[in-house]
């Protein structure tokens, strides 16, 4: 992977103590795992490493304690739960730094894996302070970091462990930064994003830096109703952020002035109240009733969405095009992404996704799997969208 070390790099590690910042911050109900995605994404790292003999340390964050240690956010029932991932033995420590990790290292043998409780129990973890990041690294020999969901925080453990040990992505993060080097960094042209979600307030950056580096940006979802009434579209009660009319007008302008394509639905699925089942018909855009609220896209609008991931080599998603929660307001984002997920597997399409929502809707199509890149990265993966730097990711380039 041009521009960044990876596990390719790292040479001999058997005996070799090797602190891996993964993301373990899963659902837990009862003491108990419900949703062992991430942990099933991190461990072909943490295998490969401990195949090749080295102590593997394992730093991750779970929740967000404000007061110091305490059991509701534990990870030891993560380790047991990473334990049945992997199909081995994982010890866990009570701490991440001091004579409780220094003891729990030292009883390693290698090929072993040990993880550490909760980097966030330290306020000075989330501080990156040297002195703290240094009693991490005195734990180490070698720092992985395969936590892209992380890397758009400077922590002492996704961040300031790179500067005081030899630094490597690991094969997640690895994955990672080559679907978003695929998605806008260098992409395969026409570039076409389809941006959805409730609220353009929360994706101004984004839509930004959108418009001067894809071809074509489809807009969804509640935000799209903000850019209809900037444009004069009566949108009836449907959520719309009218103080942000001016905003809309300017990406709009900026989109025009770098190339970029704008669509917005040409029609509606209106319904007068947001509930499973309620009743709702489909009208042109400037048709919406004065007590409708608009949903999901209609028909037509499905149609130019596929029509422009048809004639795209690369599509980046992030948000729902609707209400997709609640049927019937599912349809367009299904129909899409199931477009989508098609032209991806017959090879015409590199398709990169992202965000919590988007994901959510992308299995809820059943088309997940399909996609060439799904990340499960959240705040990072929108950062990444908005073209900042991630501290995470830049301290580990060569």
């Amino acid at each position: 992977m041009a521009g960044f070390k990876t596990l390719d790099d790292i040479g001999a590690v058997s005996g070799r103590r090797v602190l891996v910042r993964v993301d373990l911050n899963v659902p837990v109900a009862d003491g108990k795992v419900t949703d062992a995605t991430r942990i099933e994404r991190v461990a072909p790292t943490i295998a490969e490493l401990s195949k090749k003999g080295a102590k593997v340390i394992l730093l991750a964050h779970f929740g967000r304690p404000k007061d110091g240690p305490s059991a509701e956010f534990s990870l030891e029932p993560i380790a047991r739960a990473t334990a049945d991932v992997l199909g081995r033995p994982v010890g866990f420590a009570s701490d991440c730094v001091g004579d409780k990790a220094a003891d729990a290292v030292a009883a390693m043998k290698d090929g072993d894996v040990l993880l550490f409780e909760n980097t966030r129990f330290h306020k000075a973890e989330e501080k990156n302070e040297p002195a703290f990041t240094e009693q991490l690294a005195a734990n180490g020999d070698i720092y992985v970091n395969d936590a892209f969901s992380a890397a758009h925080r400077a922590h002492a453990s996704t961040e300031g462990l790179a500067h005081r040990l030899p630094a490597y992505a690991g094969r997640t993060m690895q994955a990672e930064l080559d679907a978003l080097e695929k998605g806008l960094g260098n992409p395969a042209r026409p570039v076409v994003a389809i941006v959805g979600g409730a609220k353009v307030s929360s994706k101004i950056d984004l839509l930004m830096n959108l418009v001067k580096k894809v071809d074509a940006l489809v807009i969804g979802g509640g935000m799209a109703n903000t850019f209809l009434a900037a444009r004069g579209t009566d949108v009836g009660k449907s959520l719309c952020e009218h103080d942000l009319a001016g905003t809309a007008k300017q990406i709009m302008i900026e989109a025009a002035e770098a190339g970029c394509a704008v669509i917005l639905p040409a029609d509606g699925v209106v319904a007068k109240e947001f509930k499973a089942g309620a009743p709702s018909e489909t009208v042109a855009i400037s048709d919406v009733p004065a007590d409708g609220m608009i949903l999901d896209v209609g028909a037509k609008t499905v149609q130019s969405v596929n029509d422009w991931i048809d004639r795209a080599a690369t599509l980046v998603w992030n948000g729902p095009l609707g209400a997709f929660e609640i049927a019937p307001f599912d349809r367009a984002t299904v129909a899409a992404a199931k477009h989508a997920a098609a032209r991806t597997r017959q090879g015409k399409l590199v398709s990169v996704a992202g965000g919590g929502d988007t994901v959510a809707a992308l299995n809820h199509a059943g088309v997940a799997d399909d996609f060439t890149y799904v990340s499960t990265a959240g705040g990072a993966f929108l950062e990444w969208m908005e073209g900042k730097p991630l501290p995470g990711v830049e301290v580990l380039k060569r």
